[in-house]
């Protein structure tokens, strides 16, 4: 019977700790999100101080209305439950801003090629338009007079005309390779279970995130609230309960007959010759005090004495 009684008493202080656990670390989330919602330094405290309002309430709540009158506890069930929403919201707040900074320092220890400068594809298209224009209009010329002008010309046009189309060219691989670098900084931007999720139901990986976020901040308020209310539980549900496993672990015992109890015939000789000799009054009081006994112990001396007195 003793292991069973032992253990059952070392599970409120595991529940205590691992409720406290589950609040600290609910705690800062709170803290961490309110101080990155808010601007001014005001603005950050109070938001704080709202989320852990509500992270308390929320794990609190249950197991402190749970002896309280059916008015109280609808009342209490309400307020839980917007507690919930609450603290759910901040803490899917915190998972999405970390995720979102983690991203940010993937991309960061990644070296990604610089970004060369070049012109937009539609003002070199635009020149090379101009050139052909001007290439076109020098070939239709006949060469009457200042034929070597004419020719040097059209070789110029012709060579402008060239290279465009390689600048042409060049910018759109640079594009090519830009959007390659976008696609692969976004890639190491989202969180890679996020990412093949989304990829798994079809989804966007905004949303994927999202649901996360509220997934594990749900299970950390459940499981917190569980906690509190297994280490919250009143010290006679406890003590009944460590009896039940008691008795279902170990078959009770045959009930042994109540001891009777016999006062030694020495004891009432010997009181009864302190009493004749002046010692001690036959009152209960003063038995009590010489033999320094309970109260009923002294009571049945007295009783047995007064009735052997003739």
């Amino acid at each position: 019977m003793m292991p069973s009684t032992r253990r059952h008493r070392l599970r409120p202080g595991w529940a205590l700790g691992l409720a406290v656990a589950a609040t600290s670390t609910a705690l800062c989330m709170s803290v961490l999100a309110g101080w990155q919602r808010g601007g001014w330094l005001s603005e950050r405290l109070v938001w704080m101080a709202i989320g852990v309002v509500l992270v308390v309430g929320a794990h609190l709540l249950p197991a402190l209305c749970r002896s309280t009158p059916l008015a109280v506890r609808a009342v209490g069930i309400v307020l839980w439950l917007g507690c919930m929403v609450g603290a759910s919201y901040g803490h899917a707040t915190f998972v999405l801003l970390s995720q979102s900074h983690a991203g940010e320092l993937r991309v960061a220890a990644v070296a990604m090629p610089g970004v060369r400068e070049h012109r937009s594809l539609t003002v070199v298209m635009a020149e090379r338009a101009t050139v052909t224009t001007d290439l076109a209009a020098a070939n239709a010329r006949r060469c009457v007079r200042d034929c070597p002008a004419l020719r040097v010309r059209r070789v110029s046009l012709v060579a402008r005309f060239d290279a465009l189309n390689a600048e042409a060219d060049d910018v759109r691989r640079q594009q090519v390779i830009d959007d390659r670098n976008a696609t692969r900084r976004e890639t190491l931007r989202n969180d890679p279970v996020t990412t093949r999720l989304a990829v798994l139901f079809a989804m966007p990986s905004g949303r994927v995130d999202l649901f996360a976020g509220l997934a594990f901040a749900s299970v950390l308020e459940g499981l917190a609230c569980l906690l509190w209310s297994i280490a919250l539980l009143p010290h006679q549900v406890s003590v009944v309960t460590a009896a039940i496993e008691a008795v279902a672990a170990n078959p009770p015992d045959p009930p042994s007959p109540d001891p009777v109890v016999t006062v030694p015939e020495t004891e009432v000789t010997k009181l009864a010759r302190d009493i004749k000799a002046g010692l001690v009054r036959l009152t209960v009081s003063d038995i009590r005090r010489h033999l320094r006994c309970s109260q009923e112990k002294a009571a049945a001396l007295r009783r047995q004495i007064v009735s052997s007195s003739p």
